[in-house]
């Protein structure tokens, strides 16, 4: 912890703005209920895109909800959305990208033929046609959108771990009789974990970006419930108006990308200096 604070405190100020901003939304998305003036669906104003107003800090909607309650229960749906998908996808395919490489044999060539045909698919449109099987419920849309991504970190993963296979450690391991799941495990898993959470933010920010783009489209979060996508589209009318209450929530979507992706090259930073401080005592 001392190592990781001492990296903090030197960290540049880009790193500070993105770790002091994801800070906001985690606490937006935990105790955002608590702070909104009014309910997620609750219809406050007969008047539909009510003017700003200390009553309304951020207007109301076409059907006269307070646009600035939706935002912060946006925050919690989408994060939470984002996460349990990344957290699926990174489960499911680092799992098998480790298994495959480590197994071999038909298996590892099977399912290598079977994620190159996947990634040649759109990734919107694969998704696009998952949910039109399945429908536009919220788990319908974490299992397609983690299908969509799992490809990729299988890919990801099955590579680092065959890197990893290659070192004297894991022929170690081998010769002393240990099986897959302590070589998965215990020899794999901890030499490709830092660049794991550094994809974990990358794909992070993917993730949030095709929930936000499928809610838009009208295939992600169903109404009633609030989602930053879906708040762009129903406010999109006010563009021509020169109002800027629909760049609100896209404002959103995109200081959290930003964000993100500077915590990832913070998280970057920090592990290789704690790598270059674990050389220094051997």
């Amino acid at each position: 912890m001392q190592k990781a604070w001492r990296l903090l405190s030197s960290a540049p100020l880009s790193e500070l703005f993105g770790l002091i901003v994801v800070a906001i939304y985690i606490a937006a998305a935990i105790f955002g209920p608590l702070l909104a003036p009014y309910g997620e669906a609750e219809v406050v104003s007969k008047i539909p895109f009510a003017p700003w107003s200390h009553e309304f800090l951020l207007r109301t909607d076409q059907l006269g909800r307070d646009t600035f309650s939706r935002l912060l229960f946006g925050a919690r749906n989408t994060l939470g959305i984002s996460i349990a998908t990344v957290c699926l996808s990174f489960g499911v395919g680092g799992v098998l990208g480790m298994f495959t490489v480590i197994r071999g044999g038909w298996t590892d060539r099977l399912l290598l033929s079977l994620t190159d045909a996947l990634m040649a698919i759109p990734p919107l449109i694969f998704a696009l046609i998952l949910l039109s099987i399945a429908g536009s419920s919220i788990p319908s849309l974490i299992v397609a959108i983690a299908a969509v991504d799992m490809t990729r970190i299988f890919r990801l993963t099955r590579s680092l771990s065959a890197n990893v296979l290659a070192t004297d450690f894991v022929e170690a391991a081998r010769l002393r009789g240990e099986g897959l799941s302590w070589i998965m495990f215990r020899e794999v898993l901890p030499n490709i974990l830092p660049l794991l959470v550094a994809e974990f933010g990358l794909r992070f920010c993917f993730v949030f970006l095709s929930i936000s783009a499928l809610a838009f489209l009208g295939l992600g979060i169903q109404p009633p419930t609030a989602d930053w996508g879906s708040m762009v589209r129903e406010s999109a009318a006010l563009i021509s108006y020169a109002d800027i209450t629909p760049l609100i929530p896209a404002a959103a979507i995109g200081l959290l990308t930003v964000a993100v992706n500077f915590v990832v090259d913070w998280i970057l930073h920090m592990s290789s200096g704690l790598r270059d401080d674990e050389r220094r005592r051997l």
